[in-house]
């Protein structure tokens, strides 16, 4: 039993310290059984107060009744022993009480009268405890509000702010969010912005604070013309807001957002991702109603984007089935739209019905009236597939010639999916040709019994074309000649062709090609291409000029694979300037130059032909590898330093992922990290939390998953998001150390140092530089890292006035004279002249700083060199030596010549200490240069 305690005090310890989420929610199920299991009611009654808050936090409405319901039954029988608060830092028995009329109003299974006297229970028990009436007076509030009172709400709004606030009133956060949202409901916009923008000035935050406000605000804000600050409003509300399905309502706003803003395939997205919230709660019936409604508003502009008829993944799900009615496949965004709306209607009705008020339908048609708005506010997330759909070929031939194509450039996916169609085909030769395709592809899918089963019916089609003797030999040979890559196979290719002389010209080709391919599958290219060269002359004199192209393709393959990148490129070149290839050839060879290009440094030039590959492979109708082709587009436009367009190809290539299935998480990591790279910095953390969500899902190695945090951090940085990116670059931090990747961990702990600095927090930054210092050193190939934390620990010290700060920029700047970094030496001396100037050491901080400006200007960083001549004149006049400063504030504005806003800086300086040494004339001839 002692033990027991034991580890219920341990549980009851680390509930305290997990954040809400499944975690905690585990944590306090063990509480509440073990506590049970001992037969304690005090302990039960401490793991049950934690259990109340924790299900609110998390959306378990039925477990917060029963368990609050559980204590407060408890506490009025036995205060003393069930004490109303029990210190612990949550929510006390009377603030639990506030969610309690909150949840029965969410649901119209509960009655008016119910919920009445839960708020009549709850001013009775206030009254009693002498508490102060603001929470009585919120939980009024919040009640006439949800039901469609409005002017008793707008009543008792107005005597809640002139009653005075109490330990049971809603924090800063909360309350002016609740404001801001009854404001904007009542056409008050202005008021509701104005609250929300003292929320965030003040930096008030709470549970599902500031993203709840800001969501409400989202309308306003576009009505207003604010559309920069309506898409940062939405970008973090929706970030913070995505991952819990308590805050459906919260994402219910932002996919209006979306759809409002001309983003309809961002709201589509959105959709898919939180239909299933609908089945999370399933007491929270008035957040399905704001939800279904904003689904239907989303779709309809989905289907007046011309996208009525995509799936809506998820939909179908059997849990949905009480929302949408029972149906046959997938649901189309047109359709699902009509349903949306006839459920949010249906369960508006209940409410209504219950309330005596036409509330909700109120909120429905508001929502309904939104259709005639529109702002054009772009967010790059999501995109419908810019992909033209080929054409269905109209009959066996043509779909004959479709997979033809598609087995030439070696889209085996859609080929296998063609084939069925084709083989309605009445020529016997284009039969087993057909056949033929399906063996290899079969082979190469590791499906060698499908292929054997498969081989009698290809003889037999070769025999009806006439073709006797090549059915004799394949007859002989088995799969030899479709790739399969056994010894067996490749001896039996060696005999056939020591007597293939007599065979015809097609024949022999095929044996020597079939060659050719196992030499290159046994990494024996020069070989492989002895035999491509054998195939293309027997080819040629059989006239099969498809076959000849195919050859030379295999040849070309070859030379890449000996590592001959100049003969490749040459034939290359000459293969495309045919005008006898195919489309499928021509796709396979442009896609094979454009990484060759790209392997050259030739970026542009490969990813133009990426691009022509993706334009051939789309009129073929190869999604699979129109996805891959994508990809490689985008990522030579990325190594080619155009982001943009790079952003353009990954966001086809994840929907067409999405659609097709494949990696996912990979596709949008790559569509995020371009977007970070475009400046669009908001969006891309929003993409690399969701890459990030799918890894933790997958169970990704932790050192792909700390690249993806790390990545997530400097987004988040790059966003103004100081708080979660330090969160983010600690979590980095922790997964790189769990695979034992010290350099990056270093990485990552020194830029959360970084911030932690910018903020003023010296002691939490100099302890994590300590720390990645420590690991930099364990990894001693990783130098320019060990210089980054020790440079930036010796400022951290500088600052603190500490002279280990010398000895660190010291070891950075021998590190860099060994490894002749000529500019992080600049830098390093730069750095070590603010260190001095800390000390007061005025000479010697100077004479540094013009030392490291002279390195910069002889690395040609201009830039630099003016504001390190900056830093010293600065220095210099500030300790009332202008006649010293005025010829270093020359040479800085002289530096500065190619950047506007150091230029302006230094001859306004330069002005000034010209002034204090009475030479006027200079000084206005100086501030003539801020005109020039």
């Amino acid at each position: 039993m002692e033990r027991s305690r034991t580890r219920f005090t341990q549980l009851v310890e680390e509930i305290d310290r997990t954040p809400w989420g499944p975690a905690e929610q585990a944590l306090v199920a063990e509480a509440v059984a073990l506590a049970v299991e001992i037969g304690d009611e005090r302990l039960e009654y401490e793991a049950r107060m934690r259990q109340t808050a924790s299900a609110n936090m998390n959306g378990a409405t039925d477990v917060m009744l029963n368990s609050f319901a559980w204590c407060l039954a408890r506490h009025d029988a036995d205060p003393q022993r069930f004490p109303a608060d029990l210190e612990y830092g949550g929510a006390d028995l009377m603030w639990q009480f506030k969610w309690m009329a909150s949840s029965l109003r969410s649901s119209p299974a509960f009655s008016s009268e119910q919920i009445a006297a839960v708020l009549d229970d709850m001013e009775a028990h206030y009254r009693a405890g002498g508490l102060g009436l603001s929470g009585v007076l919120t939980a009024r509030f919040e009640d006439a509000w949800d039901a469609g009172r409005l002017d008793d709400a707008e009543t008792l709004r107005v005597q809640l702010e002139a009653t005075p606030r109490d330990d049971h009133s809603h924090c800063d956060a909360c309350g002016r969010s609740q404001f801001a949202g009854f404001f904007a409901e009542t056409d008050r916009e202005e008021q509701a912005i104005r609250l929300v923008e003292e929320m965030l000035e003040g930096g008030f935050s709470c549970g599902e604070e500031p993203e709840h406000a800001l969501s409400r605000v989202l309308v306003p804000y576009l009505r207003a013309g604010r559309l920069d600050e309506a898409r940062s409003a939405h970008l973090r509300s929706y970030r913070l807001a995505k991952d819990n399905p308590d805050n459906l309502r919260i994402v219910a706003n932002n996919i209006v957002f979306s759809a409002l803003t001309g983003n309809e395939a961002r709201a589509l997205a959105q959709v898919e991702r939180h239909i299933s919230w609908l089945g999370h709660d399933g007491l929270n019936v008035d957040a399905h109603a704001a939800a279904l409604a904003a689904f239907a508003f989303a779709l309809d502009r989905v289907t007046a984007a011309g996208h009525g008829d995509t799936p809506v993944r998820g939909a179908d799900s059997p849990a949905l089935t009480e929302f949408f009615g029972a149906h046959e496949g997938a649901w189309h965004a047109a359709e699902l739209a009509a349903a949306s709306w006839a459920a949010a209607e249906r369960i508006g009705a209940e409410f209504d019905r219950r309330d005596g008020t036409d509330g909700h339908a109120r909120s429905l048609a508001r929502t309904r009236t939104l259709s005639s708005e529109h702002y054009d506010v772009p967010i790059r997330s999501d995109a419908f597939s810019t992909v033209p759909e080929a054409a269905a070929p109209a009959d066996p031939d043509a779909w004959f010639d479709r997979a033809m194509q598609l087995a030439q450039f070696g889209a085996e996916h859609e080929t296998l999916q063609a084939l069925p169609h084709a083989m309605g085909v009445e020529d016997p030769g284009k039969i087993a040709q057909l056949l033929s395709m399906r063996l290899g592809i079969l082979i190469a899918l590791d499906r060698e019994e499908e292929a054997a089963e498969l081989l009698p019916a290809r003889i037999d089609a070769l025999r009806a074309a006439g073709l006797d003797e090549q059915a004799d030999l394949e007859q002989r040979l088995g799969l030899a000649t479709f790739g399969v890559n056994t010894a067996d196979a490749a001896s039996a290719l060696e005999d056939a062709l020591a007597d293939a002389s007599s065979l015809p010209a097609w024949s022999r080709g095929d044996l020597a090609i079939s060659r050719a391919s196992l030499h290159l599958q046994s990494e024996e290219p020069a070989a492989a291409l002895d035999m491509a060269e054998i195939a293309a002359r027997a080819f040629v004199e059989a006239g099969d000029v498809r076959l000849a192209n195919t050859t030379t393709l295999v040849a070309i393959a070859a030379m890449l694979h000996s590592g001959d990148i100049e003969s490749a490129s040459a034939v290359l070149d000459r293969f495309l300037a045919q005008d006898d290839l195919s489309t499928g050839h021509r796709a396979q060879a442009l896609q094979t130059r454009a990484r060759v290009r790209g392997g050259s440094d030739a970026f542009v030039e490969g990813a133009a032909d990426a691009d022509e590959a993706c334009r051939l492979l789309a009129g073929l109708g190869a999604t699979t590898a129109l996805a891959a082709a994508h990809l490689l587009a985008g990522a030579l436009w990325e190594d080619a330093g155009d982001a943009e367009k790079a952003v353009t190809r990954y966001r086809v290539t994840s929907r067409l992922v999405a659609q097709e299935g494949g990696d996912q998480a990979g596709a949008d990591f790559r569509l995020a990290r371009a977007m970070l790279s475009a400046g669009d910095s908001a969006v891309a953390a929003e993409l690399f939390a969701q890459v990030l969500e799918r890894e933790e899902q997958a169970g990704v190695p932790a050192a792909s998953r700390a690249m993806t945090a790390s990545l997530l951090a400097r987004a988040l940085t790059a966003s103004g998001e100081y708080g979660q990116a330090v969160g983010a670059f600690g979590y980095a931090a922790e997964l790189f150390g769990q695979d034992d990747e010290h350099a990056e961990q270093a990485v990552a702990l020194t830029e959360r140092a970084k911030i932690l600095a910018r903020f003023d927090e010296h002691d939490e930054a100099i302890e994590a530089l300590e720390t990645a210092s420590a690991l930099a050193r364990r990894a001693p190939e990783a130098v320019g890292t060990l210089a980054d934390v020790l440079h930036n620990l010796g400022q951290a010290y500088g600052a603190r006035q500490d002279e280990r700060a010398f000895s660190l920029l010291d070891e950075v700047a021998a590190l860099a004279r060994e490894h002749d970094a000529e500019w992080l030496l600049a830098d390093v001396t730069d750095s070590r002249g603010r260190v001095l100037a800390q000390f007061g050491r005025t000479d010697e901080a100077v004479a540094a700083a013009l030392t490291a400006a002279d390195a910069f200007a002889a690395v040609g960083d201009l830039g630099a060199a003016g504001g390190s001549e900056l830093f010293a004149a600065r220095l210099l006049a500030a300790n009332e030596r202008p006649g010293d400063a005025v010829p270093i504030y020359r040479s800085a504005i002289e530096h500065a010549d190619g950047q506007p806003a150091l230029r302006e800086v230094c001859a306004l300086e330069l002005g000034t200490a010209l002034e204090a040494l009475g030479r006027h004339a200079e000084a206005e001839e100086v501030r003539g240069l801020l005109e020039s």
